[in-house]
């Protein structure tokens, strides 16, 4: 029994340093580990995994961000034009370019890259097309653009 546990406890360490060796290959150190620990799939993952749960990240802040467009539709009736710009580019990101990625990841990561990058493309052009200083995104695209860099970073490493 007690080897068991021993057994358990140093794969759960080396796990654990897998996601740290990757998190120190990305721009973000913190941010990636912040990510990859609050999924519980990354103490079994391997590189591709990690890449995989950092995808999920994309689409669940795509469809929070989603949501808050159908809110910024009733409290920002001016700025419908450039929300219905963002729900387009938005609904990009979580339709085409995380389903894109997901499979690439696991085939020729190179596409992955790119569907990463346009994720973060487009939540950029999104967040352009409001006037200066009234995008009620603002938070949510810095949020995109980096877990998009650590995406990317980690998709890198799978080249």
């Amino acid at each position: 029994m007690m080897m068991m546990v021993m057994m358990a406890t140093m794969m759960g360490v080396a796990m654990g340093d897998i996601v740290d060796k990757t998190c120190k290959q990305t721009p973000d150190y913190t941010l990636c580990l912040s990510l990859l620990r609050s999924d519980p799939r990354s103490a079994s993952a391997d590189t591709v995994g990690l890449g995989l749960i950092l995808v999920d990240k994309i689409k669940e802040l795509g469809t929070e961000t989603l949501g808050q467009i159908s809110v910024a539709y009733k409290t920002k009736p001016m700025l419908k034009r450039q929300l219905d710009e963002c729900n387009l580019r938005y609904k990009t990101i979580v339709d085409v370019d995380v389903h894109t990625a997901i499979i690439a990841i696991q085939g020729n990561p190179k596409f992955a890259e790119g569907a990463i990058v346009d994720a973060s493309v487009e939540a950029s052009v999104c967040e352009g097309g409001f006037p200066k200083g009234q995008s009620p995104l603002t938070g949510l695209t810095q949020k995109m653009n980096k877990i998009c860099d650590v995406t990317r970073a980690i998709v890198r490493i799978l080249l």
